[in-house]
């Protein structure tokens, strides 16, 4: 097998990608906070690492990608008591819609997507072993991690112990031995609606402990990539590395990977309120179109989000689904397979998608020279990347787009124009365009 090498962050380097247990690969990536729908920007670590397990099984390894759900945090609570609602029902319903909206991105789930309240026993049980070794108390009824007794601290983010903020603002302070301590387990409040009982009373677990209690149970510890957005680095994937290491006396991973932000004017963010939500980029654009996108840039860098950026993904798109067109049904050339492995060695150096994309389209220029190339080889490449659905545009399209346009026909016909218009952006979603002529409605494939 050839060397996959990926950027650590706690190296500052590239690492190679060493399975500890044959072939397998763990894979962690940190997932939603379930108060609201998602937008563009949380859908980068779903691709990034979606595919990243995509490539790793086609290098002959397997992986296993877990991408937990967060649906016990102080940002549901205060959505469900501004809306009057359960907080557990709110958490439900958005962990539906998150699996809805990324269901639509078209590149599967997840082997594991663990819920945090399916893990309080073994978050507790993280909590304990973490009292009974001294690296954390209880006050109050809370129980916070004692961050100075981890000499290892600050190791990940590569910042100065006493130049850091947990972001706990004024909350447990009083309680604290120290201000840079964190919150493991936090009492149950007057105005919280949902609670566990545990050894210091009732309440529920903190942010950082959830991840490194659900990892550690479905992976083990020192699994192989732990990943997420940079923005996480610290102190949410510090205080996990923490955790673990003071626990176990071992890495919760070999390496962290974090990928960049998406832009639209500044970080993409609900505080700031410069979203957009996912459902309705991919009604507006498609999956094609958006995951094209996210593959253009590097993982690591930051990608912005605009109206040139997605006039370039879609040209790629109309580029690639232009050559299909073209492709006959079979194996490529072989002189052409020089692309293809050209492809594969960008992808193994730290996943790098643009480069491999500019190996695929001096495939594809090689290919628009000649006649009866075979498909077989952009195929492979274009299944790595999530957009094998480019080339099924050359076929025709597929029964559920002329299922939809069926029932769009159907519903024009009743007068029923929003219903109409709902599936028109279904069918763009699935990379078609619905043209209306003199001769009745034909699809065609979506820019």
């Amino acid at each position: 097998m050839a060397e996959i090498r990926l950027h650590d962050s706690r190296s500052g380097g590239l690492v190679e990608l060493r399975p500890r247990d044959g072939r397998r690969v763990g894979i962690y990536a940190c997932g939603p906070t379930v108060y609201n729908r998602i937008h563009v920007g949380n859908a980068r670590p779903f691709v990034v690492f979606a595919l990243l397990a995509r490539f790793l099984a086609h290098e002959g390894l397997e992986p296993v990608l877990v991408a937990n759900i967060t649906d016990i945090n102080d940002k549901i609570y205060d959505a469900a008591r501004a809306a009057g609602r359960p907080s557990s029902e709110l958490a439900a319903e958005m962990a539906r819609a998150y699996v809805e909206d990324t269901d639509g991105l078209g590149l599967g789930r997840p082997d594991h997507e663990p819920l945090a309240t399916a893990y309080v026993p073994q978050i507790v049980a993280l909590i304990e072993r973490l009292v009974a070794a001294g690296h954390a108390y209880e006050a109050g009824g809370d129980v916070y991690f004692r961050v100075r007794s981890d000499a290892a601290y600050g190791s990940l983010s590569h910042r100065q112990v006493d130049d850091m903020d947990q972001g706990e603002g004024i909350e447990g302070a009083s309680l604290k031995e120290d201000p840079l301590d964190f919150a493991l387990w936090k009492a149950r409040k007057a105005h919280e609606d949902a609670w566990w009982p545990s050894p210091w009373g009732e309440g529920r677990p903190g942010w950082h402990i959830e991840c490194s209690a659900m990892a550690e149970a479905l992976l083990g510890v020192g699994f192989e990539v732990h990943g997420g957005g940079n923005d996480l680095m610290f102190p949410h994937h510090e205080n996990e590395a923490a955790q673990t290491r003071c626990a176990h006396g071992a890495e919760l991973a070999s390496i962290w990977m974090h990928n960049g932000m998406l832009t639209l004017g500044g970080k993409m963010s609900k505080s700031v309120g410069n979203i957009v939500p996912l459902h309705e980029a991919l009604a507006e654009h498609g999956r094609d179109l958006l995951v094209m996108l996210f593959v253009s840039t590097h993982y690591r860098g930051p990608l912005a989000y605009g109206p040139e950026a997605l006039e370039e993904a879609a040209a790629r798109v109309r580029r690639v689904r232009e050559a299909g067109r073209r492709l006959v049904a079979g194996p490529s050339p072989e002189d052409m397979r020089a692309h293809v492995e050209a492809f594969f060695a960008a992808l193994r150096d730290d996943f790098g998608t643009p480069g491999a994309l500019g190996h695929l389209f001096e495939w594809v220029r090689e290919a628009n020279r000649r006649d009866g190339v075979g498909d077989a080889d952009l195929r492979e490449m274009l299944g790595v990347l999530g957009l094998e659905t480019l080339l099924a545009a050359a076929d025709g399209p597929p029964p559920e787009a002329l299922r939809l346009l069926a029932a769009r026909q159907d519903a024009r016909a009743a007068r029923d124009f929003a219903r109409a218009d709902a599936l028109r952006d279904e069918l763009r979603a699935l990379g078609w365009e619905v043209r209306d002529g003199a001769a009745g409605a034909e699809l065609v494939p979506a820019a």
